[in-house]
């Protein structure tokens, strides 16, 4: 037996013990080795005394060989014992998750089982039959709810704009004031708004806020706080007897859904703008409506009011129709068809801007659509006779702008001076005026002098404020030698004491050079 003992512990100790444990110790011995600082520099203390030039030199390689492969090695090490650490990190990680999802799991059986004991326990109470299912009430709710959904329809997702349907059904129009003439209008409304608003306007500001009307659906009233911007088209609304809606822009203005509202899915209501209530009740109307957008460049007014701008650009007004819902409900407002609302013709916006740090510039797409006014004087105090407001039927008032137009037209000589002028600016400064500003001076010009104005001051307003406005976007340094002689082209095909407006910009324009 002892013999068999002393086989199997040679012969496995020959395996295990000579065999591992020699490649264990060979290993370790060889690590301790080559980590083995003080030997390395016994040796180089044992043969440095006999070293050359030569044998100095390649010395040093091998001892910077030696450190590099060392430091490779340590690298290495690190490496791998970081690797180990983060998989077993992960491990355990997921040994913490695995035991936590157990431990839900322990929680949502005791949850289900007191489930069942409380719905047993109702059962019980209310005297259920075992054929019955405790879940039938709540079964019959959702067959309420769902049969709720199916009558939706029944109701209006418009509501303002059905209270207008109901409030305009005996609507009679009013008796208009149509005796009244361009030149009576803005006098009256002069010496209404003073007499009984205590407001003071140039009369020449109302002559161009009436005539902007006839050259487009846009008026921008811009200037410096506290001269009145808001408070003229206030006045205009008080003098028609049509108030305005003042529309008060926000910083946060990103798109349409700001003028016109939105559908609510979860409500099932469709979110009515007091705007859009303004725009449902023009139609019902022949009065001129006015909405105000107030701070209109406080957002970016090319994001909320570009598809207006694109739809009022149409020149049929059977196609100013915005699309509001993709659905047809029965109870939807009477205007409505397929969803869409067709705008009203009688229908002007004005905004007013201040061009300051807070605000945003406006683009040259708005300006070239909208008439631009400067308000930047308080108008002076005058006397005025106690004066009623009137009914301003809009089809009179569009009357009177054609009827102004075939009377004043623009001359020929006049067009002519300003296709020079055209030609000029394009020559000296690359910048052109299309068909739509030509278009905004045959309309807005034979107003202004219906008005009471002149025609030189109409296309002198016109000249500074829709083209000459667009040298700001220029180069300074590349404009300031021409300037001068745009002044003097002025002079000498207009006259010296033509073209006041004009001439002062470029003035001001050359001071800020």
């Amino acid at each position: 037996m002892s013999i068999l003992l002393n086989f199997i512990q040679d012969f496995l100790g020959q395996f295990f013990v000579s065999g591992f444990w020699g490649i264990l110790k060979g290993i370790g011995q060889g690590f301790i080795n080559i980590f083995n600082i003080p030997k390395y520099i016994e040796i180089f203390d044992k043969y440095s005394s006999n070293f050359g030039a030569g044998e100095w030199a390649l010395a040093i390689l091998s001892i910077l060989l030696i450190v590099a492969v060392l430091a490779a090695i340590v690298f290495v090490i690190v490496l791998l014992l970081r690797k180990y650490i983060r998989v077993r990190k992960t491990l355990v990680d997921q040994e913490e998750l695995l035991n936590e999802v157990g431990n839900l799991n322990r929680e949502v059986i005791k949850l289900n089982m007191e489930k069942q004991k409380i719905l047993a326990m109702k059962v019980s109470q209310l005297g259920l039959r075992p054929d019955e299912s405790p879940y039938e009430d709540l079964e019959e709710e959702k067959k309420e709810e769902e049969e709720v959904d199916k009558t939706a329809e029944d109701y209006s997702r418009f509501y303002k704009l059905t209270q207008v349907d109901l409030a305009m059904k005996n609507y009679v129009q009013h008796d208009f004031d149509d005796d009244i003439t361009l030149p009576e209008f803005c006098e009256r409304f002069r010496n209404f708004a003073c007499s009984r608003l205590g407001l003071f306007y140039e009369i020449d500001t109302l002559r161009l806020f009436i005539s902007g009307f006839a050259a487009a659906r846009l008026i921008i009233l811009q200037g410096i706080s506290g001269t009145g911007k808001t408070s003229l088209p206030y006045a205009f609304g008080k003098f028609i007897q049509n108030d305005v809606t003042i529309a008060s822009v926000q910083p946060s203005w990103r798109d349409r859904t700001e003028l016109f509202g939105y559908f609510n899915e979860f409500t099932k209501r469709f979110n009515e703008t007091e705007v859009l209530k303004k725009m449902y009740e023009a139609r019902f109307m022949d009065d001129v409506s006015v909405i105000i957008l107030d701070e209109m460049n406080i957002a970016r007014v090319e994001y909320y009011f570009a598809e207006l701008l694109s739809i009022l650009e149409m020149p049929s007004r059977d196609e100013w129709v915005v699309s509001l819902v993709p659905t047809v409900w029965p109870t939807d407002p009477e205007l409505f068809f397929d969803g869409k609302f067709k705008l009203p013709p009688n229908m002007w916006y004005v905004g007013t801007i201040n061009n300051d740090d807070s605000t945003f510039a406006v683009t040259d797409k708005v300006y070239d659509r909208a008439i631009p006014i400067d308000i930047n004087t308080k108008g002076k105090f005058f006397e005025a006779p106690y004066t009623e407001p009137l009914y301003l039927n809009y089809k009179h008032l569009e009357a009177l702008f054609d009827e102004a137009k075939e009377k004043y037209p623009v001359s020929q000589e006049a067009l002519k001076k300003f296709a020079e002028l055209d030609d000029y600016v394009i020559e000296h400064f690359r910048i052109a005026f299309g068909n739509r500003i030509l278009k905004q001076l045959k309309d807005f010009v034979p107003v202004y002098v219906g008005c009471g104005g002149k025609e030189i001051d109409g296309i002198d307003f016109i000249l500074a404020h829709k083209i000459l406005r667009k040298f700001e976007s220029l180069n300074v340094s590349y404009i300031r030698n021409e300037i001068g002689g745009l002044i003097t082209y002025l002079n000498k095909n207009f006259g010296k004491n033509n073209m006041k407006d004009s001439k002062d910009y470029l003035e001001r324009l050359q001071k800020l050079m």
